[in-house]
């Protein structure tokens, strides 16, 4: 878990920080959707660069739901915190201009509006690590493991007796 915590750390600040910004812009935030699963996507290649094991397609759908995780919790916080300084006021007239009314406003708009953001970022990522794993994975698992010895006890199929004779374990 601990090789998997420096990727998942990297990814995530990428999604936190990227979409924390370019979600400010109205129409550039739906670029949000990409650096989500491109979060997901840059963690698994990192992991998979160092790992001596091949890595499984539910190894990397936990390495882009770590990274998502980390990069939702990021948004979180930093798009609160821009959402409050900008004022529920601003984020309130966007919504009228576009057409769109909500049954809350204000301070709990922008927070359960960054919530469910840095969920959509979660399950974004997760698919970024699925997608990671089929790009970037050429190893076949089990690959690396050397074949077994060759078995010469008799009473194995395939295995042979020495035959007795003169000499044989006497020392004479």
């Amino acid at each position: 878990m601990n090789n998997k915590l420096m990727p998942a750390l990297i990814g995530g600040a990428m999604i936190g920080i990227l979409c924390s910004i370019l979600g400010q812009i109205p129409i550039v935030s739906l670029c949000c959707c990409l650096v989500g699963i491109a979060g997901g996507v840059v963690a698994v290649m990192m992991y998979v660069k160092k790992s001596p094991t091949p890595m499984t397609i539910g190894e990397g759908a936990m390495l882009g739901a770590m990274a998502g995780a980390i990069g939702g919790a990021i948004y979180f916080v930093i798009s609160t915190i821009i959402g409050l300084i900008i004022g529920a006021a601003v984020y309130e007239a966007q919504m009228r201009q576009f057409g769109s009314s909500s049954p809350i406003s204000g301070v709990a708009l922008i927070i359960v509006g960054t919530l469910i953001g840095g969920l959509l970022l979660t399950v974004l990522a997760t698919a970024g690590g699925l997608i990671g794993v089929a790009i970037f994975e050429k190893r076949k698992p089990g690959g690396d493991v050397p074949p077994p010895p060759p078995t010469y006890g008799g009473d194995q199929p395939g295995g042979f007796t020495p035959g007795g004779g003169a000499g044989y374990g006497t020392g004479a």
